[in-house]
């Protein structure tokens, strides 16, 4: 699987040790950054490109670390077609695919240790999208307030209710 991943500096030590243990697993990482560490570097950018970069490549994934991935949450977000899920346990990884197709993972650095997020990972990556309709639907009805703005389909349509 193609993984895209992008970090500023509180993550650049992770993303390398991700970079190297994801390809020896299989997966083709494309990294977006940062490049080097400089400690005053801005997270948005890398986390859209990572973004930008899965939308482009279906079937990919991408990674986005930051401090505490609250923020990198927030910049991939921003692109459209992006679900990113802040992950901080199984559940939470397992669940972001299972149930909401996630196709973004973001964790905190800061936040666990190195093999922790590495696990956190790879149970992201390895856990397929359920496909179940109730997920399917709200998926949906999330992609449709991110194009038109509105959960509605239009006046008289069976679900204008939304």
């Amino acid at each position: 699987m193609r993984v895209h991943i992008g970090t500023d500096h509180a993550g650049f030590e992770l993303k390398n040790r991700l970079i190297a243990s994801l390809t020896a697993k299989g997966h083709d990482v494309v990294d977006h950054g940062a490049f080097s560490y400089d400690p005053l570097d801005d997270y948005p950018s890398f986390c859209t490109d990572a973004g930008e970069a899965v939308v482009a490549d279906p079937g990919s994934l991408g990674v986005v670390i930051g401090g505490s991935g609250n923020g990198e949450q927030i910049a991939a977000n921003k692109v459209k077609g992006v679900r990113a899920a802040l992950v901080w346990n199984e559940d939470t990884a397992r669940l972001a695919r299972e149930h909401n197709d996630a196709n973004v993972v973001s964790v905190g650095a800061r936040q666990h240790s190195e093999e922790e997020l590495e696990h956190l990972i790879d149970l992201f990556l390895a856990e397929p999208f359920s496909g179940e309709e109730r997920h399917q639907r709200r998926i949906d009805l999330v992609a449709r307030y991110e194009t038109t703005g509105s959960y509605d389909q239009g006046a008289g349509s069976a679900d204008a209710a939304f």
